[in-house]
């Protein structure tokens, strides 16, 4: 967990990772190409209705849970959504971005060095 951003990266509870997880990756798994890209909010409207009340701070926890252990393959985010991609220049091009972002992080951390 990181200290500030403690509801963003509290760890997964039994109840997202055996309910919510396989409930979005069936969801996202339809959402192929960036005409079928859909919103955190979209997401949270859609999960509501089910009568499932999840901040968008949890869906992007759970999103990022889905991602990393390769549960959804090249899903990737933009301004539009999330979607699934099998170009591989878009892919590589989130790839750089998400390395950019990171490295912009790190270089931000270390200027506070002492």
């Amino acid at each position: 967990m990181i200290q500030g951003f403690e509801e963003q990266t509290e760890e997964l509870t039994s109840y997202e990772v055996e309910v919510l997880v396989p409930l979005m990756v069936r969801g996202l798994s339809t959402k192929i190409g960036k005409i079928n890209a859909i919103t955190n909010s979209k997401i949270r409207s859609r999960l509501m209705e089910k009568e499932i009340d999840i901040t968008d701070a949890r869906i992007r926890k759970i999103i990022n849970y889905i991602r990393v252990n390769k549960l959804i393959v090249n899903l990737l985010a933009t301004s539009k959504g999330y979607f699934i991609s099998n170009d591989f220049e878009e892919i590589n091009k989130y790839k750089e971005s998400l390395i950019a972002r990171a490295n912009s992080i790190l270089n931000l951390a270390k200027s506070y060095e002492i």
